[in-house]
């Protein structure tokens, strides 16, 4: 199992030294969309609605193609539940992100998180331990997190059909 993810992470997410700049791009949205996968992973319980939410953000956000997703949420799910450690990921994330994208890889982060309703303290420990690790402050952490949580509560009271 570990030497399938280690294939993977050398196959699309290592940096060579031939890399193409749009390479290392994508190679860090690739990072990012594991990183959405192991806070799926952090409360124990993957729901369809979190696979659901990880899958449409690896596509909508960093530009995957299904069969890319879906590969990456499988290995992902079979990974071990031991310590994570993100690095690799995160590694390749500040080589590659703006600060603002970044900023945004939190707010879908914080998505993921909420894609069953409830913020597991499991799931909020990688957000933050992330967070750190790409150098977002943490006022931008709480404010990726309120804007997340003010977005699904305005979508609630429009699906309810108040004003």
């Amino acid at each position: 199992m570990l030497n399938s993810i280690k294939a993977f992470f050398e196959e699309r997410i290592a940096r060579r030294p031939d890399d193409s700049v749009q390479s290392a791009g994508h190679k860090a949205r690739v990072a990012a969309a594991a990183l959405l996968v192991e806070v799926v992973k952090a409360d124990m319980d993957i729901g369809p609605d979190e696979k659901a939410a990880v899958l449409a953000a690896a596509q909508r956000k960093f530009g995957l193609e299904p069969g890319e997703a879906e590969a990456l949420i499988a290995l992902a799910e079979e990974e071990s539940r031991e310590a994570v450690d993100f690095y690799q990921f995160t590694s390749a994330i500040n080589q590659a992100f703006s600060p603002e994208q970044k900023q945004r890889l939190v707010e879908e982060l914080w998505r993921v998180a909420l894609a069953d309703e409830v913020i597991h303290r499991h799931e909020e420990y990688v957000i933050r331990k992330v967070a750190d690790l790409i150098h977002v402050s943490h006022s931008a952490f709480i404010a990726a997190k309120l804007r997340v949580v003010d977005e699904r509560a305005d979508a609630g009271r429009g699906r309810a059909g108040e004003p």
